[in-house]
């Protein structure tokens, strides 16, 4: 790293030279990009960084489909929806990109047609680099550039999908600056700088999908580098993971842990989501016990398994099911945190009619399971794992005896929260349209 910055130091006074090449034909499935290129006698030097349009690139490799709606090529393209207004889709590729309508477009590109991004664009960059190399004798850079648009601004730029011979990003974390403050998050994206500065002189409607930034030779190289996935950052570091279209699918139950501590302050925040919940009549009906002692957890469990195995014995259920229904309870012992969440009926109407006041119940009932799925839903996007067992609901008295409860705090449940020690079980399918009824 002192590396690099030295030599940006020592040359503070780059210039930096882009420009379209002019003159490439229309790109037509099979042709060789970087023997049009070459073709176009672009005057390229050793250090050069070309900035390729993905289109181009894609019509070559064949990437182009006709008689397909749009529509119908974003869902085939799309590993995961993050959001969708009306008919726009942000959706994540099978590259890791996230992006509008999976990176489908429908522009420059004939009537009834689509065109797909590159299957493996690191590649792509790779062959255009070697046939630069072959053709022309010169060790240049490759970014092959698409179009994002960005979170919290609005407009578009370039950003690079594939690389070949150009460091990707540089890390400064770790660095100090000139006044001895070390970096701690400084990441430059130097392959989206330069398909950014690319795009500037590319144009949209031009007809030149192919640009050449001179000048920043140092952050070229002789191997073809890590590609672009130095670029593509992980779910685990994903802070903004679940877009508005699903985060609620995010929630699965999560029945193996690890032992890693849970930030107790990521528990409060889903109590926040929680009590967002609608409620009858202007109430509050949620309460949350925070179960963050283990001496605790460990007292309460073992009182509620005593007191399931007397229920059980009373039914006259056998030594061998009562066995395997209190196995159920492993996942609270397993979990290295435990919250338990309440109904209260403060605020609650009063009829002489039995049957209005079993309504008035089943209202604030609704209102707490409401809460608690509010609950599950943030703890999932605070990276935490999460299963609600309904345990507790059928030992209520012990519930509130352990923990030293208010009488008229209705213990529902209770809610195992860690880090996931494995991927939940895979969930049947599901269709909206088997659970609908129309009047």
């Amino acid at each position: 790293m002192s590396r690099i910055r030295r030599r940006r130091e020592d040359s503070a006074d780059t210039r930096l030279e882009i420009f379209a090449v002019p003159g490439l034909p229309e790109v037509r499935e099979g042709d060789d990009v970087g023997e049009l290129i070459a073709a176009a006698r672009p005057g390229l030097r050793d250090g050069d960084v070309l900035v390729v349009t993905s289109k181009i690139v894609s019509k070559a490799e064949g990437r182009t489909r006709h008689g397909i709606g749009r529509a119908e090529a974003v869902a085939a393209e799309t590993r995961r929806v993050v959001a969708r207004r009306g008919e726009t889709v942000i959706a994540e590729t099978a590259h890791g990109f996230v992006m509008a309508a999976a990176g489908v477009d429908a522009s420059n590109t004939p009537p009834g047609t689509v065109v797909l991004l590159p299957v493996d664009p690191d590649a792509s960059a790779a062959t255009i680099r070697a046939r630069i190399r072959e053709r022309l004798g010169v060790s240049v850079g490759v970014v092959v550039s698409d179009t994002f648009g960005r979170p919290w601004r609005n407009g578009q730029t370039d950003m690079a999908v594939g690389v070949a011979g150009v460091v990707p990003a540089l890390d400064y974390r770790g660095v100090s600056d000139d006044h001895g403050n070390p970096l701690e998050v400084t990441l430059t994206a130097v392959a989206d700088e330069l398909a950014a500065a690319g795009d500037l002189v590319k144009g949209k409607v031009a007809q030149t999908p192919v640009a050449v930034v001179r000048g920043l030779a140092e952050y070229t190289s002789e191997e073809d580098g890590p590609g672009v996935r130095d670029l593509v950052r992980q779910s685990d570091d994903d802070m903004f993971r679940y877009g508005a279209r699903d985060v609620v699918f995010a929630r699965r139950t999560i029945r193996e842990f690890s032992s890693r501590p849970v930030d107790g302050a990521r528990v409060r925040r889903a109590v926040d989501a929680a009590i967002a919940a609608p409620a009858p009549h202007h109430t509050t009906p949620w309460r949350f016990v925070l179960l963050e002692s283990a001496g605790v957890r460990e007292k309460l469990l073992d009182a509620m398994r005593e007191a399931w195995i007397a229920d059980l014995r009373g039914d006259g259920f056998s030594a061998e099911s009562i066995a395997r229904r209190v196995r159920r309870g492993d996942v609270l012992r397993a979990a290295p945190y435990l919250v338990v969440p309440c109904l209260v009926m403060d605020g609650s109407h009063t009829y002489r009619d039995e049957r209005r006041n079993t309504a008035e119940r089943e209202m604030f009932v609704v209102a707490a399971g409401a809460g608690v799925q509010n609950f599950l839903v943030q703890l999932a996007v605070e990276g935490l794992g999460s299963a609600w067992v309904s345990s507790t609901m059928f030992c209520r008295d012990v519930v509130r005896e352990v923990l030293d409860l208010p009488p008229d705090w209705d213990p529902m449940g209770a809610v195992a929260i860690g880090h996931p020690a494995a991927p939940p079980r895979d969930r049947a399918p599901r269709r909206a349209a088997d659970f609908v009824v129309v009047r």
